[in-house]
């Protein structure tokens, strides 16, 4: 499926009902999701592959995956979200397994070939977005993440001893106005989309 195509598609994700600012629960832009995957799929990490979606929210990443071949397992702790998740994928016609657990340092690891991620960048609790790395790293040799941008040196240094750098892409996050604190309509973030591999 080409790039566009695939945007053109995953446009028909559902959101969020009452997205929740503890979680930063934000939808990840059909455009941004779609490059992902594109690099991905490019790269091997998806058609034939176990995908695991962490923080997967109303599914856009995983559809997306299951769409280009893979066989997906969404997580996520929310269950509204969840419930959302699952109409979005019987809506595309997707055959996905949704899991509702808490990623954090109890967390049991799963077995996957590649993880799919748009973890919480800690602007509501700092570090938030560590246990999803590491979760990650424990369960595939291969993690894509939208990080900030400027987020390399922290994941380099972080990363050190258990994974490299292997591709990074600049992108943008548009954040449309959802919570009460937003003082804008929307807000384009600039991130990076990374790719980790896991040392062996």
């Amino acid at each position: 499926m080409k790039l566009r195509q695939l945007e053109m598609c995953l446009q028909k994700v559902q959101g969020f009902h009452s997205p929740v600012a503890e979680l930063e629960q934000y939808m990840t832009p059909a455009p941004l999701a779609a490059r992902l995957l594109h690099e991905a799929a490019l790269a091997g990490d998806i058609e034939g592959m176990t995908v695991v979606d962490l923080g997967c929210g109303t599914g856009m990443l995983s559809i997306g995956a299951a769409l280009l071949g893979a066989s997906v397992t969404g997580v996520d702790i929310d269950e509204a979200a969840l419930k959302i998740a699952r109409k979005n994928a019987e809506k595309f016609g997707v055959d996905i397994e949704w899991l509702r657990m808490r990623i954090d340092e109890t967390a049991e690891p799963l077995s996957a070939d590649t993880v799919l991620m748009n973890p919480p960048f800690g602007a509501q609790k700092e570090h938030a977005d560590r246990p999803f790395i590491d979760f990650a790293l424990l369960t595939a040799p291969v993690c894509y993440g939208i990080f900030n941008k400027g987020s390399i040196p922290f994941l380099e240094a972080y990363t050190k001893n258990t994974a490299v750098i292997t591709s990074k892409t600049a992108a943008m996050l548009n954040i449309p106005k959802q919570f009460a604190f937003h003082t804008k309509e929307h807000l384009e973030i600039p991130v990076e989309i990374i790719r980790l591999e896991r040392i062996s």
